[in-house]
């Protein structure tokens, strides 16, 4: 399992002060029923990971971030694959995630991937920025 201060540290360096995730918070995550955290390894440093949460026959991405110095490798596509194939293993339907109106890279991603705008959420981050609600079925 990845430990918190792994998880910390690649979260750091994705996103702004106000919207990382700290050990204590990430490691509190781990543990919650339906929570499954995927670490991507590049050699023997971690590159990036993916946390999702399975209720039922929904899943949420909680939270995905790549490490600097992994960006524009494919981790962020593999982890997202990843995800997928673990949320349909543990009967998932349909996943759903926010993403910032900013962040275009992300965006980009995750329509890539089959993801579909579901709704906004106004003034969702830190920042007063909102967030659009992104979302993809492959189920009933």
């Amino acid at each position: 399992m990845a430990h918190g201060a792994v998880l910390a540290a690649l979260h750091a360096q994705s996103f702004s002060t106000e919207d990382v995730w700290d050990e204590a918070a990430l490691t509190q995550l781990l543990p919650l029923p339906g929570s499954v955290t995927g670490l991507a390894m590049r050699g023997n440093q971690p590159a990036g990971f993916l946390m999702l949460r399975c209720v039922v026959d929904e899943a949420e991405i909680l939270t995905l971030c790549v490490a600097k110095a992994c960006r524009n490798q494919g981790v962020a596509r593999q982890l997202l694959a990843w995800g997928v194939m673990e949320a349909q293993e543990r009967g998932a339907d349909h996943m759903f995630l926010e993403v910032s109106v900013h962040n275009v890279a992300a965006q980009a991603l995750y329509a890539g991937a089959g993801f579909v705008m579901a709704g906004k959420r106004r003034a969702y981050y830190p920042d007063g920025s909102d967030a659009l609600v992104l979302m993809r079925s492959w189920g009933g």
